[in-house]
């Protein structure tokens, strides 16, 4: 047998990793992956020799159990804490903390940093919201889905970003960044919707406590601490507070994410003042000894300093959001859809969005035609009143069936539906509770794929007519 030798092998593990790295910076390779999983999920949870162990894992209790001394259990914590919950309360919390500094990042220095740029994604995404809640609840008013209003409400960034980017220049370039601002937006209003509308009873005293520890970070970032450990270790209080008070524990990320100091240690003369001192020593300690192998000693000592001066000049929210991207793009979000994308069709009949029950409604219906049909609709109605009445301005190069064509786009539901629909439904029996779930997932997959397929025939077929006329 033929052997590698070790250089070889070290030279393809190289390799591998720049193409890797190359592909996983591609606009469209999340929403890829993010398919390829669920694809995954619902083959793990409908094959025979799989369904029973995919379940069983996502039930598996992950708690930590505090005993007294006659060995009867005192505490129990987190409660009622499994694999599923685990990460739909835990690791979708990070999930909602970058999106936290996303829309901060926006709102600060990005397209809903003023009223002229903000204006129309902010009046568009309300008009795509209202819309699909409007369509679900006029379709199940009085039933047992009545409940899953918020689910289509949602627009999800990244299957949006994925398809603009596959569609290319056909977009224009302000659609793209509208469609952008407008999905920000959109997780803003669907993160107010799980917090006032998707949680449990509140515990008063104790959502007390947590806002009196919201206030001493408040406290910590006006006395200008720059350390990013006490934060983290205020935000895990916060959550654990939000976990037990009735208010869902994603919304302690998005709270904690506007908390996090925007201002860096150091400001630009600071920075080109230190950085020249520190080359200058650089310069002086290489002619020491020339003969020396780079960096000797001290000069090791100064490329340490630059690191820590280039990593102050930067704000702690930009930092922190630049290091939890790719974990939760390529590992969290993965996670998400193998957990809940996961559903048992047993009935063939979820596949039928136009099925109607007298007392359970049709979830299947409301959320399809709320994606498909609300979302464009709403989009496009609330902005054209608002341009009409000059409220906001119609992107640049962009003509009313395009923005209809993209507006289509904003029907991609997916990781924030699949989210709201993991929540709704908690007033029924286990049973209907679940059975309304599995409808509204596979409704939520059925009406992304069609909103996604025809916002891109639309934008190809108006490409396609412009260049004609």
């Amino acid at each position: 047998m033929k052997l590698i030798p070790i250089y070889t092998w070290n030279k393809e593990v190289l390799r591998f990793n720049r193409r890797s790295d190359r592909l996983s910076k591609q606009p469209w390779f999340q929403g890829v992956l993010l398919m390829t999983c669920v694809a995954v999920a619902m083959l793990l949870a409908n094959l025979p020799f799989t369904k029973d162990l995919y379940h069983s894992l996502l039930e598996t209790r992950m708690q930590l159990h505090f005993y007294s001394e006659d060995g009867a259990v005192n505490w129990l914590f987190p409660r009622d804490m499994t694999v599923e919950k685990f990460i739909n309360d835990i690791l979708m919390v990070i999930f909602f903390f970058t999106v936290g500094l996303e829309i901060r990042r926006e709102i600060a220095y990005g397209e809903l940093s003023s009223p002229k740029k903000a204006l129309l994604p902010v009046i568009a995404a309300f008009g795509g919201v209202v819309a699909p809640a409007l369509i679900f609840t006029l379709i199940n008013h009085g039933t047992a889905a009545a409940s899953g209003w918020g689910i289509p409400t949602a627009t999800d960034i990244a299957f949006a970003v994925c398809i603009l980017s596959v569609l290319g220049d056909k977009v224009p370039v302000s659609l793209k960044v509208f469609l952008t601002a407008l999905a920000i937006a959109d997780d803003l209003i669907a993160i107010l919707v799980v917090a006032l509308f998707y949680g449990g009873s509140i515990n008063l005293p104790l959502l007390a406590v947590g806002l009196g520890v919201i206030l001493l970070t408040l406290l910590l970032r006006r006395i200008g601490e720059k350390k990013l450990f006490p934060y983290l270790l205020l935000a895990v209080i916060v959550w654990i507070i939000f976990y037990y008070s009735g208010i869902h524990a994603t919304m302690s990320g998005v709270v904690m994410a506007f908390l996090i100091p925007a201002k860096a240690r150091y400001n630009k003369s600071q920075y080109y003042h230190k950085r020249n001192h520190y080359i200058a020593l650089l310069d002086q300690y290489d002619s020491i000894d020339d003969d020396r192998e780079f960096p000797n000693g001290p000069q090791k000592h100064c490329l340490r300093q630059l690191d820590k001066i280039a990593t102050g000049s930067m704000d702690m929210s930009y930092r922190v959001e630049h290091a939890l991207a790719p974990w939760v793009n390529f590992l969290i979000m993965p996670i998400f859809a193998l957990a809940n994308a996961g559903v048992e069709i047993s009935d063939p009949s979820y596949f039928n969005v136009f099925r109607y029950d007298a007392a359970l409604g049709s979830v299947s219906m409301g959320i399809f035609l709320g994606l498909l049909l609300g979302k464009p609709v709403g989009i496009t109605l609330l902005s054209w009143i608002a341009i009409k009445c000059k409220v906001g301005e119609m992107p640049a190069k962009a003509n009313w069936p395009m923005f209809f064509a993209v507006a289509c786009l904003g029907g991609i539901g997916f990781t924030m539906s699949i989210f709201v629909d993991t929540l709704s439904f908690g007033d029924q029996t286990p049973e209907v509770m679940a059975q309304l779930r599995d409808a509204g997932k596979i409704a939520v997959l059925m009406g992304s794929v069609c909103a996604g397929i025809l916002g891109s025939v639309l934008v190809s077929l108006v490409h396609k007519l412009s260049h004609k006329a």
